[in-house]
């Protein structure tokens, strides 16, 4: 076997070694979404439409009944035709060979696969960048299940607010119609009037730190996620070539399998610089990824900190400031919609 087959830098091979023990199958349904995403990716064929025979196809090369004129029926020239039939002919040739190497890319990745599974056969493992894709996956979970949060404290505290101001009215109401207590009225009235407007501002802070964590989260992290995706399929591609290339590689050496040992040598080698490729790419993203999450989430959790500190210690002076410290801006009152409601 060749040295480009077996070097493995900065990865390994690890063999599972279950020997066909199938006891641990069911433990998941893994296996299934990783046979459909294999599947998902097929050939595009939207370039063009293929119709054969004339089956609701168009009408190239078919004699219009408006050209049959008089007594003599006169036979168009028969090289657009031909001509015509030519280029559809070579179109399905070339779609046909699209589709037939997606099914055996297929075929190859699904065994690949199903054998990884069932511990017969050996997947290449790069453990530090793989450690980093699980840790921020598990990363992503945790900062969904703080937006989840957040977003139930802006609702809540939204439903809050809503209620101070109604009080605040109902309040401000009584308190001119009841001139014995007037007063009394007053000012809880002014008082519920002042934590609504502590409580619009808070609002607008919470309401930045969830806008920042759903970007960091839902696009940031996500787009990061897509590239691993990627790399885990070019790894089970390289994968499936690489133990295609050694069973040819094992086999008898006639004329046949060396044409076939050398395709073969071919399709591994792009498979190879297509993972290593991807490798590069994820690394790279992981480490711009985790310095963006560093540096966005020290700006957000300071603010949270200290807006929620604000507002509980009734300090509107600080907590006004908070804002103009993060270039927070409340839209006036009488807009379409207050400044914390989130878009959905």
């Amino acid at each position: 076997m060749s040295d480009g087959i077996m070097s493995k830098a900065a990865t390994m091979e690890i063999p599972i070694s279950s020997n066909g023990d199938t006891g641990s199958l069911p433990e998941d349904d893994s296996l299934e979404q990783d046979l459909q995403q294999v599947m998902v990716s097929g050939p595009n064929l939207n370039e063009t439409s293929i119709v054969s025979g004339g089956y609701g196809g168009t009408a190239e090369g078919i004699i219009p009944t408006s050209a049959i004129k008089g007594s003599g029926l006169h036979q168009p020239h028969p090289s657009p035709a031909v001509g015509g039939e030519e280029v559809v002919r070579g179109i399905a040739v070339e779609k046909f060979d699209i589709v037939k190497k997606w099914g055996i890319n297929t075929y190859k990745c699904t065994k690949q696969l199903i054998s990884e599974r069932f511990g017969r056969g050996s997947r290449t493992v790069d453990l530090e960048l793989e450690t980093q894709i699980e840790l921020l996956r598990e990363t992503k979970r945790k900062y969904e299940c703080v937006l989840q949060l957040a977003r139930a404290l802006t609702n809540h505290f939204y439903s809050l607010v809503q209620t101070q101001h109604a009080l605040g009215d109902a309040f401000a109401d009584l308190s001119q119609k009841s001139p014995e207590l007037q007063e009394e009225f007053g000012y809880n009235a002014e008082t519920q009037k002042l934590l609504c407007k502590n409580g619009e501002t808070l609002l607008g802070a919470v309401n930045f730190f969830v806008s920042s964590i759903n970007t960091l989260v839902n696009k940031t992290m996500e787009d990061t996620l897509m590239t691993v995706k990627q790399y885990e399929t070019a790894r089970l591609e390289y994968d499936a070539y690489r133990t295609d290339l050694e069973e040819l590689s094992m086999g008898p050496r006639d004329a046949s399998t060396l044409c076939r040992l050398d395709a073969a040598q071919s399709q591994f080698q792009s498979h190879k610089d297509k993972y290593e490729k991807l490798r590069a790419d994820v690394a790279i993203k992981l480490k711009f990824l985790e310095e963006n999450k560093i540096k966005v989430m020290h700006k957000q959790l300071l603010l949270f900190h200290n807006a929620i500190s604000a507002y509980f210690a009734g300090n509107q002076q600080q907590l006004e400031q908070t804002l103009k410290q993060f270039n927070i801006k409340l839209k006036t009152p009488g807009a379409e919609k207050p400044s914390w409601l989130e878009e959905q």
